[in-house]
């Protein structure tokens, strides 16, 4: 119960902050939706859904991209 609950809250918030139109606001969406990451793979895991498990692992590269560029990189750096 507790998994789904941190689920649908950490969802819900990284996607309504992906939406912002201040990037000051938006960068902090990455940082909710890798706070989801274990609660989406101990559901998963639990509930033997091995499908969404194995997409648990993309959805936290994409989530650990977002904190590489928002958190990690300095800004003004040039990605190459």
């Amino acid at each position: 119960m507790i998994d789904q609950v941190a689920i649908a809250l950490t969802g819900v918030v990284a996607i309504w902050l992906s939406q912002d139109s201040r990037k000051s606001v938006a960068r902090y969406a990455c940082i909710f939706g890798m706070i989801g990451q274990p609660f989406w793979f101990y559901s998963a895991f639990m509930s033997e859904q091995w499908g969404i498990f194995i997409l648990c692992f993309f959805y936290t590269f994409a989530w650990a991209r977002g904190v590489k560029n928002n958190w990690i990189t300095s800004p003004g750096v040039a990605n190459g």
